[in-house]
């Protein structure tokens, strides 16, 4: 009998069959905080049974089919007539269905909706990112058809369904649920949307606010949702001229199909379980106006603000996602004579990894907290309005930026084995850069918050206010604080400068919320590194006097 030399030893069991909310102290000690507390064990009740789905190995599988097997265009039936459709491994709907089912799609009406559809966003996305984006776009059109009461009446209930029904069959008023998607960008101009030249015209004979649009959009995400907004030149007629946003469905409501001609899907570095597409409007292109002509940019404002700060959660949830890997690995795995997460270099690493991605999710919990306060009256609601302005930009610039390194790191904690596909962290690497991207990329957030700065010093005093709530607290962060206000006091270069502008007032921000909520090790490391300027530039360089085992204990995942 040959001997047997496939005895498989010294390798972690799969992180799976757990409860992705409950084992994030960080996550749950942050919605705890922030929900009203007649509402805490609901809210934690419904995240822990979302957290346990999202655990399951078969969610798991679901993600890794869906990416696996990617979407494909058909432009044509068998029979020559033109469909525009692309067709989904079944995994991607499943993903979908549960996400819409546990009311990822709704916020806007529920209380603490932003709270606990963010958290749920988070604890979800660590299943698969792909599938997040229709999620995101269908959640954050609400705020942009509430310009157009009409429209809203009609919309809103459908994207605010729990209840998942794809296919082009029907127009989407007959159907129990709806999906929504975007398309600003155009190839001229790509973040500059000013620069669009897709052109609406009032359509002869239609009704009030109907158009048909020409031009061709350069990123169109989720093609096959039920409805899209856009933006449009509006020329000729008698409302008006300029960029406006318009509402285009996929199906009519007589049953036929909208002229949306999807040309082809990006070949994308990652994201790959999503079709991003580029898509054609050829002058019958039917569409309803949202908001006022000329209008267009304000109009959508406010779902880009929605957006941005899913590129914000998704990324705190990669990392988080990232991190977990990286702690359960080790935990698991030995060498040079005992477990990894025991060796004192490891610990540096993994702790370091840990101290980003609670600051990360801090930041992110912080900002679905003020989203629901900015709803209300009152000088709160207009105090979390404020701050917004300032925080969503310099959030989503930081730590979209901080995904990737992070989830690279985290890999190698894996060695060898990290780096094949069956790890699922080579899809975590491609998926890292995306958030940073997407929705405005770094420059843009940076130039955003300048401009916030220069037109709305309410917005300043918002920011200050929040971090001041821990003056006094930490010395590393009111030394910080004292040298952002130096920063923010000398405009000379500031667009040049406005990068690391940006980035200090994220980690100036991310510290006030751990020396206020995190535990002192966690609160003392991030201000020693981040602030305190003993840190070298790589991950694993804290300082060895901190207490780095309690940090990585507190982020490793229980299994049991």
């Amino acid at each position: 009998m040959p001997a047997s030399t496939h005895t498989v030893t010294n390798q972690p069991p799969p992180l799976v069959d757990y409860d992705v909310f409950s084992a994030d102290h960080a996550l749950a000690e942050a919605v705890a905080r922030h929900a009203a507390p007649e509402r805490a064990e609901e809210v934690r009740a419904e995240l822990s049974g979302l957290g346990r789905g999202a655990g399951s190995a078969e969610a798991q599988e679901w993600g890794r089919q869906a990416n696996e097997v990617p979407p494909v265009l058909r432009t044509h039936d068998r029979y020559g007539n033109r469909i525009d459709e692309v067709e989904f491994h079944p995994a991607w709907h499943r993903l979908l269905d549960r996400a819409v089912g546990a009311g990822l799609t709704d916020a806007w009406s529920r209380p603490d909706g932003q709270l606990r559809r963010t958290a749920g966003f988070y604890v979800w996305g660590q299943v698969e990112a792909g599938h997040g984006c229709p999620v995101s776009m269908t959640h954050a059109a609400v705020p942009a058809l509430r310009k157009e009461p009409s429209l809203a009446a009609v919309w809103e209930p459908l994207l605010s369904s729990h209840t998942y029904a794809p296919g082009l069959d029907r127009p989407a008023t007959q159907k129990p649920g709806a999906i929504a998607g975007m398309g600003m960008t155009e190839k001229q101009g790509g973040s500059d949307v000013r620069a669009n030249t897709t052109h609406a015209v009032p359509l002869s004979g239609g009704g009030e606010g109907e158009y048909v649009l020409t031009g061709h959009k350069w990123f169109c995400s989720a093609p096959m949702s039920d409805v899209f907004l856009v933006l449009a030149q509006v020329t000729g007629g008698g409302e008006g001229e300029g960029l406006t946003c318009f509402l285009v469905p996929r199906v009519l409501p007589d049953g036929s199909r909208n002229s949306f001609r999807v040309q082809r899907l990006k070949d994308k570095l990652g994201n790959r379980s999503n079709a991003s597409s580029e898509v054609e409007f050829d002058g019958t292109t039917w569409a309803r106006r949202v908001g006022e002509v000329g209008r267009g940019v304000p109009t959508i404002i406010e779902m880009v603000a929605a957006t941005r700060l899913d590129c914000v959660t998704g990324s705190a949830a990669l990392m988080r996602h990232a991190v977990a890997q990286a702690t359960h690995h080790t935990a698991h795995r030995s060498a040079f004579g005992g477990l990894l997460t025991d060796k004192p270099l490891m610990q540096n690493v993994l702790a370091d990894l840990a101290l980003e991605s609670e600051a990360a999710t801090a930041l992110t919990m912080r900002l679905a907290s003020a989203f629901d306060a900015a709803q209300g009256g009152g000088q709160d609601a207009e105090q979390e309005r404020q701050l917004l302005r300032l925080a969503v930009p310099a959030a989503k610039y930081w730590v979209t930026k901080r995904c990737t390194p992070v989830v690279g790191e985290a890999l190698e904690c894996l060695g060898g084995n990290g780096y094949v596909e069956e790890s699922g962290m080579p899809r975590m690497l491609r998926e890292s850069p995306l958030n940073s991207i997407w929705e405005g990329s770094g420059n843009v957030q940076a130039l955003d918050l300048l401009r916030a700065l220069q037109r709305s010093p309410e917005a300043l005093n918002a920011f200050l206010t929040e971090i001041g709530l821990a003056r006094g607290a930490d010395h590393r962060l009111d030394a910080a604080t004292k040298d952002l206000l130096a920063e923010l006091s000398d405009l000379d270069g500031i667009e040049a400068r406005a990068r690391r502008l940006v980035e200090r007032m994220a980690q100036v921000l991310q510290g006030s919320l751990l020396v206020r909520y995190a535990p002192p090790e966690v609160a003392d490391a991030y201000c020693a590194s981040r602030l305190g300027g003993d840190w070298g530039a790589a991950f694993g360089t804290l300082p060895h006097t901190l207490d780095l085992p309690s940090i990585v204990e507190r982020a490793r995942p229980a299994t049991a």
